[in-house]
This record gives structure tokens, sequence and C-alpha cells, in this order.
């Protein structure tokens, strides 16, 4: 069995999940590098029995999957998932779709627009670019003032990122939230991720600690995996008075700090998950 890994720089993540692949007998791992790889369209063989995707950028992520599939390679994760995790917005409408219990957003396209919709939802606010990751251009907006100068500040800078006004309801989550991991149709583990910042990522200081699967974040993380698409992805918790709801859901998800927290072997059930694709299983 050929099992192709698109990737970019090679991080622990990718350590980890490159060693489980090694260790499985008939597995020929292929390295694919997205800054060297080159796609013939129409004429590709590319001879593999699956691609797993493990991009920085995820503009490379999504053509490249898309490139891969157009040549008939299963991937994981599939273009589709890639698209509606990468966007917001797409997320947000697929989990509504699916009744997959989430804050309030709403969607906006001018600055006028945009600030009549923040002031009907009440502050506090989160301003968020659809597209983008790590914690990254997050804006929590406590007031009219704060929202008419952050506002102006995306108009005027005016790339696709800042065109598109997501507007998400504060969540007061007391210093904390939940990442859980899900592997085909099991939440295989989580973490909580505590900061003194409103904003938890750890990948902007949250500190990671382990976090038990009951069967409410089992089954609304499950819920929420499959709202996308399905396959291997993280996802955002907040834990609210109404109960847990999704923040967001990622396809490329980052798992380093969480083996050690949680005592499961992550990259290890991803393997299993991906064997599973490539035998169409």
């Amino acid at each position: 069995m050929k099992i192709g890994l698109l990737h970019s720089l090679i991080r622990k993540d990718e350590k980890f999940l490159i060693d489980e692949l090694n260790a499985v007998k008939g597995v020929e791992l292929v390295m694919i590098d997205d800054r060297e790889i080159t796609f013939n369209l129409g004429k590709d063989d590319f001879k593999l029995d699956v691609v797993v995707e493990r991009c920085i950028n995820h503009s490379r992520a999504l053509h490249g999957l898309k490139l891969f599939e157009a040549a008939g390679v299963k991937c994981v994760n599939t273009y589709n998932v890639a698209t509606v995790c990468g966007d917001k917005l797409l997320t947000s409408v697929a989990l509504a779709e699916h009744k997959v219990a989430q804050p309030e957003v709403r969607v906006a396209f001018t600055e006028e627009s945009a600030l009549k919709a923040i002031e009907e939802m009440g502050y506090p606010v989160v301003l968020k670019p659809a597209v983008g990751s790590w914690g990254r251009l997050l804006s929590k907006i406590n007031d009219r003032d704060a929202a008419e100068a952050i506002l102006e500040h995306k108009a005027v800078l005016g790339s696709y990122h800042h065109s598109i006004f997501y507007i998400q309801k504060y969540v007061e989550k007391k210093g904390r939230d939940i990442r859980s991991f899900v592997v085909g149709d099991k939440c295989i583990a989580a973490i909580y991720r505590t900061s003194p910042h409103w904003i938890t990522n750890t990948a902007r200081g949250g500190m990671a600690t382990n976090c038990v699967v009951t069967d409410e974040l089992n089954d609304l993380s499950v819920r929420a995996a499959k709202a996308v698409g399905g396959g291997i992805v993280a996802i955002d918790v907040f834990e609210t008075a109404q109960g847990m709801m999704v923040n967001e859901v990622n396809y490329t998800m980052e798992y380093k700090n969480s083996i050690t927290t949680t005592g499961v072997n992550i990259p290890k059930k991803m393997v299993e998950y991906i064997l599973q694709v490539a035998e169409g299983k």
C-alpha cells in the first residue's frame, strides 16, 4: 500500500504521524512536498492508495486535495471537508443545517450593515476573518466606538480576508474552552485550553490539560464532524449555560501538545482511519 503525505514544513505533528505510518508493515510512505510538486491536469497517475493532507497553507491544501481527487486518489481529509472547514461562514452554515449548537452568528457585506447587526446582537461580539487560523485577526468588540474603528480598518485594508464581516456573539467561557479530536465516528480525546486571555488557542499561549470525553462531548463533536463531511477533525467547543456549543471545526488538526496530555496516541488512531480509507472501508 502506498500512502502519500502532502506536507509543507515537517513539524512535530507530522513527525509523530510519519513514525506511526512507517511502523505499519506493508505501507510505503511517499513524501510529497507542496513546495515542489506540480500537477499535469488530466494526465497525472500518482499510483497512490490515499493522500494525507498536512499542509500549513490553506490554499495549497485545498487545491492539492482537489487535484489529487481529480486524478482518482482518495484523500484524508477530502476536498469538500477542507472547503467547509477552511471557511468559518461555510462551517457555520453546515452546523446550522445539521442543528449543531453554536453561538449566534451574523454575516454582513458592508460597514453599515455590519454595525447594524452588531448593535442588534448586543455587545460584546467577536469579529473574525472567514478564512484564518491560530486565533489570528480576531477582534473582541465591546462598544460602538470599537465597532466603528475595527469595521473601518477592515474596510480600508480591503483584502479578501476583510471583505466579509463574520460576526459571532461573544461567549463568556471563564478562561477556558475545549478542543476535541474526532477520528471517523468517535471522539478519541479532548483537552481544555486555559488562558487569562479571551483567546485560548495553544498557538497563542493557552495551557493544555486533559478533558474527559463525556457522552455529551462525544455526541456534539461527532455530530459537528459529520456536519462538515467527516474524517479527521478537531472541534473547538464552548461550555455555556445553555450547554456545549461548537465554535469552529479544524481540518488539518494539530495535536502535538495533546498526546501526553490526554494519554491517547492520536497519530496512531489517525493512521488506523487512514488505512481504512485506503482499503475502501
